[in-house]
């Protein structure tokens, strides 16, 4: 180019420049040079698009020396086999291996504690861990392979670029496994092409079991598919490419590229490696005997090469089409969406539509995303990026509360996922494939990073479940998509078994079992109101005390006494008479420490936890500190603020220790009610032994006596009746229980009943009126942690009871808190124990909540089971496309107003939940994990 016009063109391109960073179509540099790097690893190296740049970094600097060696190897064989076992190794997730070697956990914690990722439960599942039986299947794959080709190029291979009868019968061997493949696929998701109904597909969402069921036989056309896929068609593929005669030619450009990348294609992406030869194969047989001088001097490698990169830009062109018409069309035929200069945009488009369809093609051209501004149908193209779309790592989230259910929720549902994209019930899964999983009030984001053999890389990302007005209408609408296609009749009239959605951004694909929480919600109108049920709540508390009391007793005297002491006679006993009260049988215990000294521990951030022994089954007030103040702890915290202060000294004087309700030497009839015998501080409660008695008649003796006998005999097989009767009469044993949990009844301000829901809903909460002994109980933790769980439990038994009947028979009551406290966990939503029992994926959750604006008392139980996540494919360019102009409009035009019109709601688009699941500070997805790496073979 002449200097003068050089000079002329930079001119017009620096004058230029400006405005194509304003139109957000000027690349940033890092973003450029990311890119151009991805599409050489994918396009000229045979590799998939990483889900870090560090990955990217170092893929695509393995697979350019793999090619510059191949060009320098001095034989055809040497080519052949070098070439095809590098694809092999490359297509491996690498970096994978070397985790599993190294032991390194699937969990990454970022700084706030959150949990970004969990580990895919089922660690004995196939590739989960790197084992014996995966190094001999890849080591006898790569055996295989390179003994396939070196036998096939040796005595197969012509001396020139020929299409010989050996080869031809391995292109039609081809074109009838993709034939084969692509049909075994379709008939796996709700829809054949996206557009009919399939009518082998299971109908009807109720039960999970018969899901499975109906399902077996597309499982069994599943794993024909795999088998096909995974195995077969590689070494088919092989076979053809050892034995083309255009790896004849040495030491030139097109070899080292063409055939290093079809020999890994081949591995890394077999579908699409498929695809590509038996468009090879079928222009060759088309051709038959004529030449086509400019197609058949390339080579085999190139030509793939050419098909492969044609072929992705010819989805992409039709993806992106169908945004920009979707764009189109809903400006107009959604009135929510149309607006004053609609009909203005649609003329134009209409009379520039050339214009439109060039801006579509070089979108597609430069595999950059259509961006439609303020998405309306003003359509630009996009600077090109990588498909991850964002720079910074993935995983990054705006956590809260809610968080907690999708964390729980990722790791079956990354099992779930790695059986469909087995069995290829989700479509063909490509790196920057977007898909949409819903569950009651669940939204689940998917994006796939990288696909290589046997293994894929996901993003899961949690949408807020707290909906405003525009998520709640598209997520309406998500579910009548879902529903069209799931729970539709069994017999089908002509007109219904299309999908009538078919404009829609979202495609139905298929319903995954995913261990789940199911949440149920109820009005507790005339349960928790109910005088009846105040009155009955005194006593079942009273009795849920007495258990947790004498049980925590028993597993501490199981753990730490042995059995034998239950069987010595009375000359054996006397060794009971060195024990006190003040000993301790679980070792040497820490200095008591403050709520004070715990609550500002916790303020200045450290880490506190307890560091001797404690009463087993109760609930430690240090592991509910952890990473939290304690004012955040509202259950665990009575609120006495701005209550008259005790007068301790006044006190003294009305309660001496003389006259006050203590214990502290207790003559026990039986010698083994010392190992039921409770901690001496529980026994001064300030309060009149006058007035305990005047409650001793509200103590439930006969439930103390079962519940005694029941834990007595559970202690050891061996005890005997004997004993067991010699608990139950000990009067001094069942004084001090009685005192001890009068003590509490009196200091939760029910010694008269309670009065009303609200003052039941504050102590379930925590939030106890101050009374006489409060303060007692409050420094006493171990104590108020059991009487706070004993009265949530009681509560428990009333939502029970009054909706299943009550109990007829203690050995029921003494079932049914045995089950509370093995399989249930009862609290408030917001106390961190709620969190960690959701992760430990507790069976059962209760919680008592109290709606402010209906004035109603609720309740909340969270079931763990197995329930289907319906899942469906979004358009990935829409998705593209409605991300770039979000970064064009915050990041170029400053449009940050909450309310603008590009995030409002949009039922064919979804534009805010796709905004939603933009990666922070642009999106606010509550959960989003690291990556996964999906073991698919």
């Amino acid at each position: 180019m002449p200097a003068g016009l050089a000079h002329q063109v930079l001119h017009v391109v620096f004058l230029v420049l400006p405005l194509l960073w304003a139109l957000g179509m000027l690349s940033p540099l890092d973003a450029l040079f990311l890119w151009g790097m991805e599409q050489a690893l994918v396009f000229g190296l045979g590799g998939s698009p990483m889900s870090s740049n560090l990955r990217l970094l170092g893929m695509f600097a393995m697979s350019v020396c793999v090619t510059v060696c191949t060009f320098f190897i001095p034989s055809t064989l040497g080519v052949t086999l070098f070439s095809m076992a590098m694809g092999f190794l490359l297509s491996l997730d690498i970096s994978q291996f070397l985790r599993h070697c190294s032991g390194g956990s699937w969990e990454a914690r970022d700084d706030q504690g959150w949990h970004k990722g969990t580990t895919p439960t089922p660690v004995l599942g196939f590739g989960w861990r790197l084992g014996f039986r995966e190094l001999l299947l890849y080591l006898g794959l790569l055996l295989g392979a390179m003994a396939e080709a070196g036998l096939m190029h040796h005595f197969l291979s012509p001396s020139q670029n020929q299409f010989r009868e050996p080869q031809a019968a391995v292109g039609y061997l081809l074109i009838i496994l993709f034939v084969v493949i692509w049909a075994l696929r379709e008939i796996q998701g709700a829809y054949v092409f996206g557009v009919f109904l399939n009518p082998l597909y299971p109908r009807g969402m109720a039960n999970v079991q018969v899901f499975k069921q109906r399902s077996n036989g597309l499982h069994v056309a599943g794993a024909i598919r795999r088998v096909l896929l995974n195995l077969v068609s590689p070494f088919a593929m092989i076979a053809f490419l050892a034995m083309d005669g255009s790896v004849q030619q040495l030491h030139t450009a097109s070899l080292s590229v063409g055939f290093t990348r079809a020999f890994r294609v081949v591995w890394q992406s077999s579908e699409d490696a498929l695809l590509q030869m038996v468009v090879v194969v079928s222009v060759r047989l088309a051709a038959g005997d004529s030449q086509l001088p400019g197609w058949d001097s390339l080579g085999t490698g190139v030509q793939l090469l050419l098909v492969g990169l044609l072929s992705d830009r010819l989805l992409q062109f039709l993806s992106k089409l169908k945004f920009a018409l979707a764009v189109l069309v809903t400006s107009w035929t959604e009135k929510k969406q149309r607006r004053q200069s609609a009909g203005t945009l649609l003329a134009l488009n209409s009379s520039l539509c050339p214009l439109l369809l060039s801006v579509v093609v070089l979108s597609a051209m430069l595999s950059a995303p259509l961006l439609p501004l303020f998405t309306l149908p003003i359509f630009l193209v996009g600077f090109p990026r990588p498909q991850r779309s964002w720079p910074g790592p993935v995983g990054t989230a705006c956590p809260c509360s809610d968080s907690i259910y999708y964390q729980q929720m990722s790791g079956s549902l990354a099992s779930a996922l790695r059986s469909a994209f087995a069995r290829g019930s989700l479509g063909v899964v490509v790196p920057g494939s977007h898909f949409l999983g819903r569950f009651q009030d669940r939204m689940v984001w998917i994006m796939i990073l990288e696909r290589g053999y046997g293994y894929c890389t996901v993003n899961i990302k949690g949408l807020e479940l707290q909906e405003t007005s525009c998520h709640t209408v598209e997520a309406r609408r998500v579910d009548e998509v879902f529903e069209w296609a799931f729970e539709r009749p069994e017999r089908l009239g002509l007109n219904q078994g299309l999908n009538l959605h078919w404009g829609n951004a979202l495609t139905p694909c298929a319903a995954l079992p995913v261990r789940v929480y199911s949440d149920a919600r109820s009005v507790l109108s005339g349960i928790i109101d109910s005088h009846d049920n105040l009155r009955k709540l005194q006593d079942d508390f009273l009795k849920a005390l007495v258990w947790l009391l004498l049980r925590n007793k028993a597993i501490m005297v199981e753990s730490n006494v042995s059995p034998r002491r239950f069987r010595q006679d009375s000359s054996s006993l006397t060794s009971f008479g060195d024990w006190s009260d003040e000993d301790d049988l679980f070792g040497p215990q820490p200095a008591r420490r403050t709520v004070a000294l715990v609550s500002t521990e916790a303020q200045l951030g450290d880490t506190v936890r307890q560091t001797g022994p404690s009463l087993p089954g109760s609930v430690e007030m240090d592991s509910l500190f952890e990473n939290m103040a304690l004012s955040a702890l509202q259950p665990l915290q009575p609120l006495g603020l701005g209550l008259p202060a005790v007068d301790k000294g006044r006190n003294t004087e009305v309660l001496p220790s003389e006259t006050a309700s203590t214990m502290a030497h207790i003559n026990f009839s039986c010698p083994h009610s010392e190992l039921f015998s409770l901690p001496p501080g529980w026994r001064t409660a300030p309060l009149l032994p006058s007035r305990l008695q005047q409650l001793r008649s509200l103590f439930p003796e006969e439930w103390f006596g079962y519940t005694l006998g029941r834990l007595a005999l559970a202690i050891h097989d061996e005890a005997s009746e004997d004993v067991s009767n010699a608990l139950k009469e000990d009067v001094g044993l069942k004084d001090l229980h009685a005192q001890v949990a009068l003590s509490c009844l009196v200091s939760l301000g029910a010694e008269s009943a309670f009065t009303s829901p609200s003052y039941v809903y504050r102590v379930y909460c925590g939030d106890v009126p101050w009374t006489e002994g409060l303060d007692w109980l409050s420094e006493n933790k171990e104590l108020y942690q059991l009487a706070l769980k004993a009265f949530r439990y009681s509560f428990k038994l009333l939502f029970d009871q009054a909706s299943l009947g009550p109990m007829e028979s203690p050995e029921e009551l003494f079932s049914t808190l045995e089950e509370y406290e093995k399989d249930w966990y009862i609290g408030l939503v917001t106390e961190r124990s709620w969190q960690d029992s959701v992760l430990q994926e507790k069976p059962f959750l209760f919680s008592l909540g109290h709606d402010l604006t209906m004035g109603t008392y609720t309740g909340r139980v969270l079931s763990l089971q197995e329930q289907l996540v319906q899942v469906g494919r979004l358009n990935g360019e829409g998705v593209r496309g409605q991300w770039a102009n979000l970064s064009w409009e915050l990041l170029y035009a400053t449009n940050d107003d909450e309310e603008r019109y590009s995030i409002q709601a949009h039922p064919i688009m979804l534009r805010n939940l796709t905004v939603q699941a933009a990666d922070p500070p642009l999106g606010y997805p509550i959960y989003s994990s690291v990556p996964l790496h999906l073991p698919c073979f």
